[in-house]
Formats: structure tokens, sequence, C-alpha cells
């Protein structure tokens, strides 16, 4: 064994940890199999890379779907996401280390020469500093990393550690959002002026994610190092300080949310997902990079609790810090797919292989990692933006074992990321990984981590510009090289917080680094790991359950058959002593008076019938969450662009269709759709598009059946609307039978109707394929089963999506067309009992919530909702 007291010992720690075993526990993958994955790594890398340059440069991301490039204020906002942007050509400084790691040795000194010409830091606009931190310091020290590399083999001998200029004046540029009392710091700084209060929307924050605060003293600490300057690492032992002193002593946990000024915990939520994840590696990579034995036993300490408490084999749930034995969740979000990566450099390779096997089996179940997944492996948050963790821990666990399996696991990710996140210019987010619908969004950490995990991977020793092990991998995975564990930093300055003296049981953690030979005596060992992980996944697609009636007796109306148009219908609800009200903005809420009934007997029905329709709402919630696909399939897309679209109560169900609809389309005349079309001829055999206005949605599919139409998309009129920041809705009938209807309708909001409208513009003959969920290219459409599409079975509120999850559905019932949207249910006091209702047609009634009531509903979603946002504010 190898005893580790001192900083000197760190590279062969390393190298410990990811040596190679002499084991073959599984069938070996041929060096000429692994070239061509490795080939096709460096293949799709130039696809993103060259697009992002061609499409975008100087803008900080690329649009795939859009060709073009993001510029914060000139988009719509998403939110806390766009504070990652900051007019600093974000994916190409990102990128900087990702070009000289697979050997792309002129487009790297290429970038370096653009990066220094053209990006400018002191830009008037607010950042994110967890987010600058990780991608932009992180990145120009990662190319300075590779740049004084380079200059030392001979190359790019004109470098002047310009880079690293930058990197001094970027850190100095974020040093003003520490100045708090705690040494925690602000979550947003201005590029120009600092933290400078309301007027630069800084300075007024009064919480930030731990992982925001704890993240910072990798990139710090090597420019401290880099530089001479202490002041940076300082500044960032500090906040690590206050973290470790603010824990939960008895559980010796950390919250997810801290106020910045008192320290108290505002979200008492723990786990190692978002909101805490790189707050634990950056603990054990403290050690590692600057051989500071205080980190190792912080890290261990608080890894001891997580396995105690939070990890459930192959699990890993949330807990409440006060109360460790309680659950605070019950779904689990993508960003912990780090963790195994991380338990390989401390050495627990069971847990592991088990975590990691339970990530594995949902990402082949569902393509993707989803953004949230529930403890029975189920959809809980759909999106996916082509997050880097899994592939992270898929090679380091590969580095650990040699295991030709995650080498398996590996090629399932690159046919995965080719077959539906691939687009002409370049590699889309997954909008909603059911369905396979797409997001105009390519993160920089796509370019930086992602390509980095797959090339290693695959690569051999000898296709390596450099020894990677003489270098460290921060959570954005650039490369600071482990010799400035050396560098002096003995003029740092005392800290406030210091604990240098401070006293840690370590009896729960030994110093020591195993060997990985021992850990697999026997060559099945894994496979053994893995096999009951996969069988349990597998099984994990209960049957819908028989729905019960409501209640004992039966109303003279039930809820899923009212329709608010029909008089008879209204003077029910009258008799029943239910006012049906039309609010101001177009929706109608249902609110009753039991002593406004007929009679006792009448208002035991109005409040059968008002309990049914709580059912009915929060059953319509779930049914129309998920959402239908536009996949354009024709020349030059061939199926490489997927648009997120609304389905309609009316029509052929696409999620009972095998292959869908496919088609060419057309433009209606006239284009609202709203009168006998002008050019049937033209519209027969075809899929007509249809301007949402003026008329009913279904008058719409009978004009364009009539015209014979295989099917009809229809586009918001409202300018700038997108799925992107707009809840999902369902198209609904008029009132009327619509059994006529047999074609297929779906909604597409305007940013994604007008992707569709001009490649129409440019290629004339665009064909399209409308299905509840993509198809693979090449295919004849025949799709695995996926628990994800089977929507009948969600009898939980944690299995609802993000999207508006406080909210109940409505019906618009305007002279325009008829809409199912997701519209807030507001308390209204002196009413009796109410609810905000969805007056379409016969969804099932699930039986199970008709045990919980609407206000408990209401409090889940809430929860759930409060917890996405937070998400997004962590770490999106």
């Amino acid at each position: 064994m190898w005893i580790l007291h001192s900083a000197t010992m760190l590279p062969a720690f390393l190298l410990l940890f990811l040596m190679r075993t002499s084991i073959s526990l599984s069938e070996a993958m041929s060096r000429n199999e692994k070239n061509k994955l490795r080939n096709q790594v460096l293949e799709m890398f130039d696809h993103a890379y060259q697009n992002y340059m061609d499409h975008a440069y100087p803008a900080d991301e690329l649009m795939p779907l859009t060709c073009r490039g993001r510029v914060r204020g000139l988009e719509p906002s998403r939110g806390d996401i766009d504070d990652a942007l900051g007019k600093f050509s974000l994916t190409l400084i990102d990128t900087l280390d990702t070009l000289a790691l697979l050997n792309k040795t002129v487009e790297f000194e290429e970038a370096v020469r653009r990066v220094v010409a053209d990006v400018r830091l002191d830009n008037d606009i607010v950042v994110s500093v967890f987010e600058t931190n990780i991608r932009v310091l992180g990145g120009l020290l990662g190319g300075h990393s590779m740049a004084v590399m380079l200059k030392e083999s001979g190359r790019m001998v004109w470098y002047q550690d310009e880079l690293l200029h930058m990197a001094k004046d970027l850190g100095l540029r974020l040093l003003p959002a520490f100045n708090t009392s705690s040494g925690l710091p602000y979550p947003r700084v201005n590029l120009r002026y600092g933290v400078r209060g309301p007027e630069t929307r800084t300075g007024t924050e009064t919480d930030t994610c731990t992982a925001c605060a704890g993240t910072i003293i990798l990139e710090f600490a090597a420019l401290s190092r880099f530089t001479g300057d202490p002041t940076f690492e300082a500044h960032a032992r500090r906040a690590l300080d206050f973290l470790w002193e603010k824990r939960q002593r008895n559980s010796n946990l950390v919250g997810t949310t801290i106020n910045i000024h008192s320290g108290e915990w505002v979200r008492r939520d723990s786990g190692v997902g978002a909101g805490i994840d790189s707050y634990y590696e950056y603990l054990m990579k403290a050690y590692i990079l600057l051989g500071d034995d205080r980190f190792l036993q912080r890290f261990n300490t608080h890894y001891a609790s997580i396995m105690k408490y939070i990890s459930q084999p192959p699990l890993l749930l949330d807990v409440h810090i006060h109360k460790p034995l309680l659950p605070a969740r019950t779904w689990m979000d993508s960003l912990l797919a780090f963790f195994p990566g991380l338990q390989v450099l401390k050495g627990d390779i069971r847990p592991a292989i088990e975590t990691h096997e339970m990530l594995y089996q949902v990402t082949k179940k569902h393509n993707f990692l989803p953004e949230a997944f529930t403890t029975d492996f189920r959809v809980h948050w759909a999106q996916h933006p082509l997050r880097p963790e899994f592939a992270e821990s898929t090679y380091f666990l590969y580095k650990a074992t040699r295991d030709p399996y995650y080498l398996e696991v590996g090629r399932t990710i690159l046919e995965n990321l080719n077959r539906f996140a691939r687009v002409p210019c370049g590699f889309a987010a997954m909008k909603d990984v059911r369905t396979g619908s797409h997001e105009d969004r390519m993160d920089s950490f796509f370019l930086a981590e992602m390509f980095k995990y797959l090339f290693l991977l695959f690569a051999e020793e000898d296709d390596l510009p450099f020894n990677v092990e003489d270098y460290v991998f921060t959570t954005e995975a650039h490369l600071l090289p482990l010799s400035l564990s050396t560098a002096s930093n003995s003029q740092a300055p005392p800290l406030v917080n210091n604990m240098a003296g401070e006293e840690l049981d370590d009896s729960n953690f030994e110093w020591t680094c195993p060997n990985t030979r021992l850990l697999f005596p026997d060559p099945a060992f894994p496979r053994n790991l893995r096999k009951p992980i996969r069988s349990t996944v597998d099984k994990s697609c209960p049957r819908p359950t028989t729905h019960r009636e409501p209640g004992m007796g039966r109303p003279p109306l039930r809820a899923q058959d009212f329709m608010a148009s029909n008089p008879e219908h209204l003077e029910l609800l009258r008799r029943m002593g239910v006012s049906l009200i039309h609010l101001k903005d177009g929706r109608v809420q249902l609110v009753q008076h039991a002593t406004q009934a007929v009679s006792a007997i009448a208002a035991e029905d109005g409040m059968r019938f008002m309990q049914e329709m709580m059912e009915l709402s929060s059953q319509q919630q779930k049914e129309q969450l998920p959402p239908r696909a536009v996949q354009i399939v024709s020349h030059p897309y061939f199926g490489r662009v997927v648009l997120t679209a609304g389905p309609a109560q009316f029509g052929l169900d696409l999620s009972k269709s095998s292959s869908g609809m496919r088609g060419f389309v057309t433009v209606a005349e006239p284009y609202n759709g709203c009168s006998e079309l002008s050019n049937g001829e033209i519209v027969a055999g075809r899929i007509a598009l249809l301007q949402r206005g003026q008329c009913m949605f279904a008058e719409k599919a009978r004009h364009i059946h009539k015209a014979g139409a295989i099917g009809g998309i229809v586009i918001d009129d409202n300018e700038g609307s997108s799925s992107d920041t707009a809840p999902l809705f369902q198209m609904a009938g008029d009132g009327r039978n619509t059994d006529d209807v047999t074609l297929p309708l779906l909604f597409l909001f305007h940013k994604e109707g007008n992707i569709l409208l001009e490649a129409l513009k440019e290629y004339r003959e665009v064909e399209v394929l409308l299905s509840d969920k993509a198809r693979d290219r090449g295919t004849d459409g025949a799709e695995e089963e996926d628990c994800s599409t089977e929507e009948k079975d969600h009898t939980s509120p944690a299995s609802l999506e993000p999207v508006d999850q406080s909210q109940l559905t409505t019906q618009e019932q305007t002279t325009d067309d008829s809409v199912l949207g997701q519209e807030s249910v507001q308390p209204a006091e002196g009413l009796g009992s109410y609810v905000s209702v969805d007056v379409g047609e016969e969804p099932a009634v699930d039986g199970d919530s008709s045990s919980q009531s609407v206000d408990s509903l209401m409090a889940d979603w809430q929860e759930d909702l409060e917890a996405f946002k937070q998400m997004e504010k962590d770490e999106l």
C-alpha cells in the first residue's frame, strides 16, 4: 500500500487510482474497434466545433436548430441559465484545452490567437460567479497550461502567457463578489462594475447554492500559484472554511442553499446532485492538487455521512440534514451522475459500479439521462441538455477496472448522440427524451467535457499528446497541472476562518490508496454487481391499476361528460349549487356553494362532481404533459431536427400509432384554415400547415380533412412564443362530436413553426413525421417499449414534469381557438369548493388521486416546481 502524507506523492496517488489491471473481466474490444470509435469522437467534435465557429463565433453559444449564435439580450431570456453568457465567446474559451487534448494543435493555436485578439472581459453584463469561474477562468487556465506545454515542446514559441494575463484580469473582476462578512461569494457579479447594487442586478442576493460557493478553490488556487498572487486562493479557502464550519454537526451533511450573510441554511435538503455536487468533488481534488490534508479530512467526513444516509445502492436519494433518516424527495437529478467517477478517485469501486449501472440502464431506457427520474426509473423532468457527467464516470470506471464493458457503454453514448441529438448545425439538446424533440441549445460544456471524456475512453496511450495523469480535471474538465502542488504559496495572508489547528476524528477512513488489482479477484465480480440492477430497472414498468369510482353514488352529470357550452349541463350545475365563472383572461372556474343547491341530495351530487373535476384536472395535467414530435426527415435534415409539438384532444392519437404520420408539408390557403381550402388539390395527400386564429381548431381540422390532407400542423401566430419558455397545451374540440376528424393535428409555437416554415422556404419539398416520439433515422420506425410513454400509470406527484407543476388545467373558451392550457388555481376568499377545470373530452379518471385533496396535490406540485427552479438557479 501507498501511504500519502505529502504533496510530492500526488502523481503516484493519481496513477495508482487510474492504473491498468491485467485481468480481463469480459470480452476485450479490439484495438481496431477502439480506434474507429476514437475517430468517430473526433468527427463528432469537428461537427460541433466547426458549426460553432462557422455560425456562432464570437457569440457565447451555438443555436444548432436555427444555425446562429446565441447573444444575450437578442434572444428570449431563459432566466438564470443565461447568466453563464457574458459576451466573452464562452464556447471557444471552454473548448481550448479540448482542442489540445484531441491533437488539434493547429486549431488550438488559432483559437488562442482568436481569444487573445477578440475576447473582451470588461463587458457591462451580469454573470454567474460559479459558471464564469468553472467555464471561463477554468478555460483560460486550462488553455494556458496547454500553451505552456506546447511551448516547452517547441511549438507556439510566440506565446507570452497572454491567456494567464486574461485569467488574472477575470479573477480580479470576480473578486468583488467575495466581499461579504462570511466570505461566501454573491452568486452574480457585473464584469465591469462588480457588485454595485440593484442598478446592476448585483449585491441584493442573500442566497447561493453550496456548489456555487464551494467550487472555486481549484481555479482560484491555480491562478494564485501561476501568478504568485495569493489573494485568489485565500478567498476560495475562506469560502470553503465557512461552508465546513456551517455543516450540520450531527449528520456532517451540508444543505443545498445557504444565506451568504448569516450562514443559515435556506434549503436543508442534502444530496450529491444539483446544488451540492461539485463542492464534494472540489474537496477531494483540492487535496490532490494542493496537498492540504484538511481537504481530504473534510471530504472523508462528508463521504462517510453520504454513504450512511444518502447512498441506498444503487440509488442516491436526498435527505434532510437535521433528520438524515428522512428522505427529502423521491427522484434523482442527472447531475449526480458524476458521483461514481468521484468514488473511483476515492477508491470505493463497488458502489461506483452499482450506481453507474443504474444510470446506464436508465440511459438505455430513455436514450439519455433525463434531468430527473423517479426511484422506479421513470421520467420526472424530461429535458437532457447533453450533460457529460455520465460519460465522465464511465471513463473513470474504465480507467480503474479496464473492464471492456465500459467501452460498450461509451459506444452507446456515441450512438445515441448521433442518432438523436445530431442536427445539420451541430448537436441539439433534448427538450424531451420521450419524444426526441430538440431545444435550440448546445451548451459550452458539451465541447469542453463530453468529447474529452469520450476521446480519453477510446484513446490508447500513444494517441495522447501528453500524460493526462500529470493533470487534475476540474468540474468543467479543464486540465490543471499537478506540478502546482509544489508551487510556493508562503505569501498567503492569514485567513479569518483559518482552521489549521482543527482536530478531526479520522478513524472513519484510512490514509491509503487501494490497489485495484485486489478489488476484483473474481473476473465476474463487476458483472455480478450489475446483473441484479439491470433486472430491477427492466422490471420497473408496472401495468396501470384498475380505476375505481370516486364516490358511492352517481351524480346526474359526470365530470368527464361536462361541456361548458352545453345549456343543459349549465342548468344541472346550477341545481347542484355549482357556478361557472368566466375570468378576465378567458379561463373558466367552477365554484360550489352547497347552500345554493336545490336540495341536500343535489348538494351532495355537486360535491361529488367537484371531487371528480379535481381528479379529472389532475389526471389531465398528467396526460397532457408528454408532448408530440414533428421530425423533419427530408434532405438535409434526415430526421435530425425534432420540434416539440402539442397534441389535440381529437383526431388520430399518435401515441397509439406505431409508425406515426409521414408526409410532405404545404401551406393551406387560406392560411388560417377557417374556410374551405382554395388549394385543396395541392393539400391532398399532404400535411397542411395552418396559422392559429379566427376559428376553432376542430374547424381547421375539418377543412383540411375535407381537402384530403393526411395531417395538420397549427403554428402559433403569437410572435416569439416558444416551447422553451411557454408550457405546452392540448388543442381542445369545439363542443361538438369530433369523431369525424380522423387525421392527426399538432400545434407548434411560433419559434418552432418558423423553423419548419424556413425549411419549406429554402428546400420547397420538406417531409416530416408526426409521431409521439422521434424515430431513429434509417429504421422502419419500430420502437423498443419505453416506460416513459406509459402515462396512464402516473399515480404520484413525483412523476409529474416541471412545466408549471403547481397549476391545474383549464379551458380557454374564446372567439379564437379552444386551448387546453395550464393556468394557476388561485384561492378566492369566501368561496366554497372551487377548481379551475378542463372542460374537454373523456380522459380516464385516475382513481388513486381521489385519496388526495387538491390542496395536498397543489402543495406537492409546488414543492417540485420550486425544486426545479432552484436546480436551474444552482447549476443549469
